[in-house]
């Protein structure tokens, strides 16, 4: 695996930085009328994504902020152009329709998260990402760093599992996110997911049985 000291890359997110740390608070409810009053430090942010070309020059770290960064910015930049707006799901083609430009392309927010993310084999990428919804993680209200990347993705994933309006974790009966069941291949078998929720949520867990919460698709303001 590369590492962030020899990528040849380094990506500036200080924009989005301060936009995050402006306008969703710690528990990653969104301000979007406030992101709305900022609309041209987003654009400008967004205008820099596009300036670079991501490629295997750059750290693992890198890809992975870079992607991430780019998959919460251009969510907030969706929901902005049809706000006001109760869920992102009332927005047609909000998933499907190509409207991220990355090197020449134009992807969807499903084709980053799918024909991506997920092919970098990292699960956690599932708790930094924000489809703007209740049961989404949280935004973070700090952009994702390729020099701090890995303490971001495991306190992300660590903060998701102990939510219990997110998951609920006892040690012979657990109510997950849908996350785990729509992405289960990201978690490998039953027991190497249960190993996976242990290890993040600080609980011992021996062949819980295991249900599925309800997902909340309101907007998360």
């Amino acid at each position: 695996m590369s590492t962030t000291a020899n990528s040849q890359v380094n990506v500036d997110h200080s924009e989005w930085d301060a936009l995050l740390k402006k306008h969703v608070n710690k528990a990653g409810f969104v301000d979007y009328k406030g992101f709305k009053n900022d609309r041209a430090a987003l654009d400008s942010y967004l205008n820099t994504l596009q300036s670079y070309k991501p490629n295997s020059n750059w750290s693992v770290q890198e890809l992975l902020a870079y992607y991430i960064n780019t998959y919460n910015a251009y969510t907030v930049d969706l929901i902005l152009r049809n706000y006001p707006t109760n869920s992102i799901q009332d927005i047609n083609g909000a998933f499907t329709n190509a409207f991220i430009p990355i090197d020449g392309s134009m992807l969807s927010l499903g084709s980053l998260e799918n024909g991506v993310l997920r092919k970098m084999n990292e699960p956690r990428i599932h708790f930094a990402i924000n489809c703007a919804s209740i049961s989404c993680p949280k935004l973070l209200n700090e952009s994702y760093n390729g020099r701090k990347l890995e303490k971001q993705l495991k306190e992300v994933t660590k903060a998701f599992l102990c939510n219990p309006k997110k998951n609920i974790i006892k040690n012979n009966e657990i109510y997950l996110s849908r996350i785990f069941l729509w992405f289960s291949k990201d978690f490998g078998t039953k027991k190497e997911k249960i190993s996976f929720i242990s290890q993040y949520s600080g609980i011992e867990l021996i062949n819980p049985k295991v249900k599925y919460l309800e997902y909340n698709w309101s907007l998360n303001n």
